[in-house]
């Protein structure tokens, strides 16, 4: 079995900065706090690519609808 050498220079890969069912409770309130802002974003990003993803589809409906 051979040795990795450079095992331990390697960068590891930064964990997730939220994972769903993830223990709160060893989390302090400023950084619920963040994790609350992260998410938001995130929802409204996702809000924002469905609303453009709908129009998409729409836009797509009423042209070929004609």
């Amino acid at each position: 079995m051979a040795i990795d050498l450079v095992a331990d220079e390697r960068p590891r890969p930064k964990p997730p900065a939220h994972e769903m069912g993830q223990d709160l409770a060893v989390l302090s309130i400023a950084e619920l706090d963040e994790r609350v802002e992260l998410l938001q974003r995130e929802i409204e990003r996702l809000k924002e690519a469905r609303a453009r993803k709908e129009a998409s589809r729409d836009a797509a409906s009423a042209f070929f609808k004609s």
